[in-house]
């Protein structure tokens, strides 16, 4: 079974320190954020020092990524503050292919004679590497850009906005929870800002400047008597926006069964808090579920996560082939079902599609880190697999001949390489709210949140837990529910769904840390849908003695 991926919340006395070491850079004062960095014209001199010094040595592609990588994290216990963390990471990244081979190497001494050093580490490594090279890398042809740039359309910068400002949020929300019946609180903002500009002896000089916030929490509830304790986590997603994600706008809202709030491109973290006190303490004296059959009603930021495990990773071409079995494994979605042109991978209203476009999604940028346009493209299409996530050097061995735009590295230390772009489920075309959905269920579970999880080492067989749960018993909700997974298969499970909410219901999950390669990199990517129902789907009992 697979290794959980994601940054966990519990245990976050330790700050920082529960951070990978890859994810930081060299600690900086708030106010050193603020600094422009280094202009475009210095950036686009240096990359032609990189790209120049390549092609002197014998190189027949090279590219250059100058990075500036800054974070912020703040953390807060009860009516404590833990840790603020502020980190800048700058560098040069040089890749090259020489006697069809790539190399690669980089350098934080971001000046005329470092970068030529470091090049020619890239050469030197690229000509090594060609004695054991079996084939050629082939590469798709990729469309001249010129200089061009992208933002993350944001309205509120992260970094101009005050860190007292944003520990007032925390300590407020966890004040609110204690108010309301939490027992602790811990809570974290998050936040990114990715100032990336790429280079290529294909004539591209891409200038991009990328941002994404994830602000969350865990409340916990305790039963001292009967020696019980009940955890709720926040119903926020991380997006690829702006401070102005924590406005909590009313106009983002919307009212979820049993009385959840759910929110879409704003958060309100106090009033999220407030509730997920009395939820834990209602999950106390919840019922524990029956084993057996239900129907599943399951709301977007619970099958984010489903999607981004039975989805997401399986359709990898590299994890396809084989190339990243010592990393979570292969893929039950061999090219073979591909190829048939008829593999079910779910029901005939199931479309998944794979998106780097998609405005507020983690993985929205304009082009990858190969210069490549980003695009949307179809994963899955009337429930047929149709496709998969490929690079510049993969898609021939799909008979493609254009990269899909999904190639990324975590930094200016890192090599690029496939990476997930947004994975999401498209809502359904008939006006369908909840509350239909709902009604028209005899006996089925409402699951809202992610929770745990476990899958195999070819992404089919599964279990997933959740946040909350709510049982339906002939059209109604009738009250809370506990100790509940549910187990399937990939193919079994994409093809029990029966219904997709409309549009109005759509909102997005997201991984901020998603961890893939060998050495391990991370990335941010969202996964998008309504809330949708799967049929019959096996549930099992997980807090049940043995």
């Amino acid at each position: 079974m697979k290794r959980r991926k994601f940054v966990q919340l519990a245990g976050m006395g330790t700050g920082a320190l529960m951070l990978p070491s890859y994810l930081m850079g060299s600690n900086v004062s708030a106010e050193a954020l603020l600094h422009p960095g280094m202009d475009i014209l210095t950036k686009r001199k240096l990359a032609d020092v990189a790209l120049n010094t390549a092609k002197s040595l014998g190189s027949t592609y090279a590219d250059a990524r100058i990075g500036r990588y800054l974070n912020q994290y703040v953390f807060t216990r009860e009516d404590k503050v833990q840790n603020v963390v502020n980190t800048e990471s700058f560098g040069i990244g040089i890749r090259v292919i020489v006697n069809g081979t790539w190399g690669f190497a980089s350098t934080n001494s971001v000046t005329e004679d470092g970068i030529m050093k470091a090049t020619q580490q890239a050469v030197a490594i690229a000509k090594a590497n060609s004695k054991i090279q079996k084939e050629p890398v082939k590469l798709a042809p990729v469309e001249s850009h010129g200089e061009v740039s992208w933002k993350t359309p944001i309205k509120k910068d992260f970094k101009e906005v005050p860190v007292s400002e944003k520990v007032d949020l925390l300590l407020s929300a966890n004040a609110a929870a204690m108010e309301n019946g939490a027992n602790f609180v811990n809570s974290a903002l998050f936040m990114v800002n990715e100032q990336k500009y790429f280079a290529s002896t294909e004539d591209s000089y891409i200038d991009q400047d990328i941002h994404r916030i994830w602000p969350t929490f865990g409340v916990t509830a305790i039963d001292r008597e009967a020696g019980k304790f009940k955890s709720r986590d926040a119903m926020s997603a991380p997006m690829g926006m702006g401070y102005e994600y924590m406005d909590g706008l009313e106009s983002e809202k919307l009212e979820g069964p049993g009385g959840l709030r759910l929110y879409r491109n704003s958060y309100d973290m106090v009033e999220d808090a407030t509730l997920a006190a009395k939820q834990a303490k209602e999950m106390l004296s919840a019922k524990s579920v029956e084993p057996g059959k239900y129907d599943l009603v399951l709301e977007p930021n619970h099958l984010g996560l489903t999607i981004h495990e039975s989805v997401g990773h399986p359709l990898e071409l590299d994890r396809v082939l084989g190339y990243e079995a010592n990393y979570a494994g292969t893929s039950f979605a061999t090219l073979d079902k591909w190829r048939s042109g008829d593999f079910q991978y779910g029901s005939d209203i199931v479309n998944l599609v794979a998106d780097k476009t998609q405005s507020g999604s983690l993985g929205a940028v304009g082009y990858d880190d190969e210069g490549v346009k980003t695009k949307k493209w179809d994963l899955v299409r009337n429930g047929v697999l149709t496709n998969y996530q490929a690079i510049r050097d993969q898609v021939h061995m799909i008979d493609q001949n254009e990269s899909h735009g999904c190639c990324y590295a975590q930094s200016w230390n890192d090599v690029q390489f496939q990476r997930m772009p947004n994975v999401s489920l498209e809502p359904g075309k008939d006006k369908y709210s909840i509350n239909d959905m709902i009604k028209n269920v005899e006996k089925g579970i409402y699951i809202a949140g992610r929770g745990s999880y476990s899958i195999d080492q070819q992404r089919y067989n599964f279990q997933f837990g959740g946040t909350v749960f709510f049982e339906i018993k002939d059209g109604e909700i009738v009250g809370m529910l506990d100790d509940v997974a549910y187990q399937s298969n990939t193919q079994e499970f994409w093809n029990s769904c029966s219904k997709i909410c409309d549009e109005s219901d759509y909102r997005m999950f997201g991984s901020f840390f998603d961890g893939k390669g060998q050495p391990s990199q991370v990335s941010a990517v969202s996964h998008g849908s309504s809330t949708s129902r799967f049929d019959g789907v096996n549930v099992i009992n997980t807090g049940r003695s043995v």
